[in-house]
């Protein structure tokens, strides 16, 4: 074990010894003073630290927050439509469950120093009241219920159809990164199999290229001209986009925390949801003052060992920009099979050069 080490544990076992010692002291002293006078003094002195610790307490909680929420997400507000009234949400759960707690921290404390054992004083105890038992069940149930219909409110909104023209992407969890991929000209996905998935052969997603008897596999046509990367998704600023979401191993978690969004990427069952973006990630770099910010995906879900590295980026641009960046995209199937890429110009012999030149050039 290392010194450091060492001590930590001398310090453990000091701090122990003297806490031990400090009790014994306290049981000698009970007994030379009267074992309900040194009761009576205890209940004093622990009365007057509880409403101490209250007050330090909320002083803690306020200067906490009053330091660490510009380090927060909330001062630049949310990146999406959506994620608007999902931070008002949030807002007007944290300001009902707030007040709750000062207020029930403030009596727990306040009665436990008010309410102190003294002379003369006896406490009164009831082993059933319908009236309290009533008030702290309804009314605790009807502030949850509004909390949870404006949940769902929200969860069925962004978990719904998106609106008419908006951007498809599909997002594919693996171990330990995420994979994008976009409809072609023809708008439509091809089909996908997880067992014709193959990252050597350039086929991360299984899409079904060509006819395989084995699988009763037909080739889908739709598969031509989908474009997939690995690196950055872009989506356009005002444009809805709607996100396909699975994994091709274990749970995974999109987390578009700049967007106010989250959902699980589960094997076999894809899940959806949508949202607007409203800044791009140019407008965020200026008004946030930092040339390096970008919009991340993080993985919300434990998923193995490499789980921390696990992060994407969004590139949110105008409709011009993205229009540009997708012409300049490659179909995946020509990525994987460039022969069949019509693009890609066959080599022209040089018909002009001279045999002798040529035959030195062979002999050489």
């Amino acid at each position: 074990m290392s010194t450091t080490t060492y001590m930590v544990i001398a310090a453990a076992v000091l701090v122990f010894i003297v806490i031990f010692q400090i009790a014994k002291a306290s049981e000698y002293v009970s007994v030379l003073k009267g074992e309900d006078h040194s009761r009576k003094q205890n209940n004093r002195i622990n009365g007057f630290m509880l409403l101490g610790f209250m007050i330090l307490g909320f002083i803690g909680v306020w200067y906490c927050n009053k330091l660490l929420y510009k380090t927060t997400l909330f001062p630049h507000g949310s990146a999406s439509v959506e994620g608007e009234k999902i931070d008002e949400m949030f807002m007007i759960t944290t300001a009902v469950t707030g007040l709750i707690f000062v207020i029930t921290q403030f009596l727990l404390f306040y009665f436990a120093w008010k309410y102190q054992e003294k002379e003369g004083q006896k406490a009164f105890y009831f082993p059933h009241n319908n009236k309290l038992e009533l008030i702290w069940t309804v009314v605790p149930a009807i502030f949850l219920t509004v909390l949870v219909v404006f949940g769902l409110k929200f969860w069925f909104r962004i978990t719904s159809d998106a609106p008419k023209g908006a951007l498809e992407v599909e997002i594919v969890g693996k171990q330990f990164g995420w994979i994008m991929r976009y409809p072609g000209k023809d708008k439509n996905f091809g089909r996908t199999y997880f067992r014709v998935i193959s990252d050597e052969n350039n086929n991360s997603l299984g899409q079904v290229w060509e006819n395989n008897d084995s699988l009763k596999l037909t080739a889908d046509p739709a598969n031509y001209d989908d474009v997939v990367t690995t690196t950055t998704m872009y989506v356009v600023k005002n444009r809805p986009v709607k996100l396909i979401i699975g994994s091709r191993d274990v749970i995974h978690d999109v987390g578009l925390n700049h967007f106010r969004l989250k959902m699980d990427a589960v094997p076999g069952i894809p899940t959806t949801l949508w949202f607007t973006p409203n800044e791009t990630t140019k407008e965020r770099r200026i008004r946030t003052g930092n040339p390096d910010f970008v919009y991340e995906i993080s993985c919300d879900q434990m998923c193995g060992n490499g789980h921390y590295s696990m992060r994407g980026i969004i590139e949110v641009v105008t409709q011009e920009e993205f229009d540009v960046w997708m012409a300049k995209q490659k179909p995946n199937y020509y990525v994987a099979k460039p022969e069949k890429d019509p693009s890609a110009a066959p080599a022209v012999a040089d018909t002009t050069a001279k045999p002798a030149a040529i035959a030195a050039v062979v002999n050489k």
